[in-house]
């Protein structure tokens, strides 16, 4: 057993298994750039049509009479043809000066099936299938294991779910709201007693020791920026509580060090009933997200890549439930100050009923993946090769979006 294995599963320390990621060292390694990525998922297949509503497509009134349930008069126009569903209402601001937008009309290769975990698996993954074979590793790993000159502890993934999109050989922590660990001073004696005589675990528990009492400090460090960062969070219109709030804090204390990839989870985008009350929800939880981490960040956001990716829109047409039903294509919201905001970018496929895919759903007519990819070529200079073969194998790029400023 080796002095990490040793950390991590040491029960003398009573860690759950939530709170191992935080028994890995709080010193992260340094990253061979200076940029920072942040992967936010959204699990439950977000209808991108009512988020980044197409008013401007003559079919959308007759496919949608009751949805978005008379927001359509308080939807923020955005530029002619798009407009902002009104429960997103505080990205507006990010999106007049440049630092919010979205793609529309994209989704993975995945097709037909619309089962909400190969849609997840297959987003995270980053292939184009299921087949060949199960699933090892994510996109976002398998990036890590090709950059050379990656140390260990460059990437978290927060949450209590193991993330397959940071999966794989290359070393990354997690982390989850909930964790917590101590150690009394009367653990501390006993582990001194019972390790004393063995070099390999005294080293270790010496170690572990140490660690737990850096995150003491860390903790009292972050308690006192979240005090300082009050003032400014409450200006942008972020309230200060709830576990979203929290994510995003701890996410932009690490990228404000040496962390350079960080990926959490946003669940609830399934919306198959009023549909209208669930986006007021989640609106309101992306939106604190998004203002939280620019608050959190600071100068540091003017390097920062946000991207929001789901695993398939929904149907085009509302159901009977003021919902609507598992789709295809939807759209990927993205932000920070690398990324050049303020436009819908889409090749627009229209809402008529020969337009349709399936008859049914919104077409994708580009894959999601090749914008997540152009992300990491332009701001972290991952060549085209590596990202068409080994980061999204299968995948072909197109031209570039031009999305990193």
């Amino acid at each position: 057993m080796d002095r990490r294995q040793f950390i991590t599963r040491s029960a003398m320390l009573g860690c759950s298994a939530a709170a191992a990621p935080f028994v890995t060292p709080v010193a992260m390694a340094a990253a061979p750039w200076d940029t920072r990525l942040v992967v936010i998922i959204l699990r439950g297949a977000m209808d991108g049509v009512d988020v980044i509503q197409p008013y401007g497509d003559p079919a959308l009134a007759a496919l949608r009479p009751n949805l978005p349930a008379g927001e359509q008069g308080n939807a923020l126009d955005l530029n002619g043809f798009y407009s902002l569903n009104p429960h997103f209402s505080a990205l507006k601001p990010l999106y007049d000066t440049g630092e919010f937008g979205a793609v529309h009309a994209v989704s993975t290769p995945y097709r037909d099936r619309r089962s909400h975990f190969d849609g997840q698996d297959i987003l995270e993954a980053g292939l184009p299938t299921l087949d060949g074979g199960g699933l090892r590793d994510g996109w976002l790993n398998r990036m890590l294991q090709v950059v050379p000159g990656l140390e260990p502890e460059v990437a978290y993934s927060i949450g209590r779910e193991q993330m397959l999109v940071l999966s794989g050989e290359a070393p990354a922590s997690r982390w989850a709201p909930e964790t917590k660990l101590q150690i009394s001073p009367n653990a501390r004696a006993l582990l001194d007693v019972v390790y004393h005589d063995d070099p390999l675990f005294r080293d270790a528990s010496s170690d572990a020791i140490a660690i737990a009492e850096q995150i003491s400090l860390d903790a009292a460090v972050a308690e006192e920026t979240t005090d300082l960062m009050a003032g400014a969070s409450m200006m942008d219109g972020v309230p200060l509580n709830g576990q979203h709030v929290e994510v995003a804090e701890f996410a932009a204390t690490r990228l404000r060090g040496e962390t350079r990839i960080a990926s959490f989870s946003i669940n609830g985008w399934d919306t198959h009933a009023q549909q209208s009350r669930s986006l007021r929800q989640r609106g309101t939880v992306l939106s604190d997200t998004i203002l939280a981490l620019r608050a959190g960040l600071g100068p540091v956001w003017g390097k920062t890549a946000v991207l929001c990716l789901t695993e398939f829109g929904r149907t085009a047409r509302e159901n009977g439930s003021a919902g609507t039903d598992h789709g295809t294509g939807s759209a990927m919201l993205y932000a920070g100050g690398a990324l050049r905001g303020g436009q819908v970018i889409a090749d627009w496929p229209g809402l008529g009923d020969g337009d349709l895919y399936a008859g049914r759903d919104l077409l994708p007519t580009r894959d999601v993946r090749a914008y997540a990819a152009w992300v990491m070529h332009d701001l972290i200079g991952l060549d085209r090769n590596t990202l068409e073969q080994a980061v999204f194998p299968g995948l072909e790029l197109g031209p570039n979006p031009g999305l990193v400023l």
